[in-house]
C-alpha cells in the first residue's frame, strides 16, 4: 500500500527569507512519518535575495517536485491550486516610527470622517432641519446649541463605534469588525487578480 502525502496550501504565504522549503509554504501531513521529515526540508525555490514581491506558483510545481524525490507517494493537494509567495523584508523598524505611522493613519481618518460628515450635513442641510424641528416642538427660536445637535453628536460617535465594533482592544463581540471583512475581501481580490494575470501571462502550449 502506497503513502498518502496531504499537502494543505493559503493563497497567500509571507516569506521573509529568499530560500524557500516545503514546510514554509504548506502544512504537511504523510502516513509515513519518515517521508514527511524528509520532504519538509526539501527545497522548493530560491528566489532574488534583493528582489522583493510576490511570486505566483502552482500545486503542480510542488507535486512535481515531490515526485522527482519520492516517486512512489501518492500527493493529495488541499485548498488553493495557485497560491502567492510573498517575499517581504522582516519588519524591523522601532516603536516610534510605529507609533509615527499610527498618529498619521488615525489623524488623516478622524479628519476625512469629519469632513466627509461636515459635507453631509451640508448638502442635506441638517441645521435647517433641525432648526424648524426644535422651533415647531417648543415654540422658542433655535439658538444652534440644543438637545437636538448634541445627542446627534453623540449618537454618530456612538454609531461608529458599534457599526465598527473596535475601539483600542475592546470589541462588543468576538465577530470580525467590517473594516477587517472588507480588507480581507480586498486582499482576496488583489490575489485572485494577480494569480489570474499571471496565468494569463503563460504562453500557451
Amino acid at each position: 500500500m502506497k503513502d498518502t502525502l496531504y499537502l494543505q496550501l493559503d493563497k497567500n504565504i509571507e516569506v521573509f527569507h529568499p530560500h524557500i522549503y516545503l514546510q514554509d509554504i504548506c502544512k504537511l501531513s504523510c502516513t509515513n512519518p519518515k517521508i514527511q521529515n524528509r520532504l519538509r526540508v526539501m527545497p522548493v525555490a530560491n528566489l532574488n535575495p534583493r528582489q522583493y514581491g510576490r511570486y505566483v506558483m502552482s500545486v503542480m510545481d510542488l507535486i512535481e517536485l515531490i515526485q522527482k524525490k519520492e516517486p512512489d507517494l501518492d500527493i493529495t493537494p488541499i485548498g488553493e491550486s495557485d497560491f502567492i509567495l510573498t517575499y517581504a523584508k522582516e519588519q524591523t523598524s522601532g516603536a516610534v516610527w510605529r507609533w509615527l505611522k499610527i498618529l498619521f493613519v488615525s489623524l488623516a481618518s478622524f479628519f476625512g470622517a469629519a469632513f466627509s460628515i461636515m459635507t453631509f450635513n451640508n448638502d442635506v442641510d441638517v441645521g435647517t432641519l433641525f432648526s424648524n424641528i426644535y422651533t415647531q416642538v417648543t415654540g422658542q427660536p433655535d439658538t444652534g446649541f440644543t438637545i437636538l445637535e448634541i445627542s446627534y453628536s453623540i449618537g454618530i460617535g456612538l454609531g461608529v463605534l458599534i457599526f465598527f465594533n473596535h475601539f483600542g482592544k475592546m470589541k462588543l463581540s468576538s465577530d470580525p469588525s467590517p473594516m477587517q471583512v472588507q480588507m480581507r475581501l480586498y486582499e482576496d481580490d488583489v490575489d485572485t487578480t494577480i494569480i489570474e494575470q499571471k496565468n494569463r501571462e503563460k504562453p500557451s502550449p
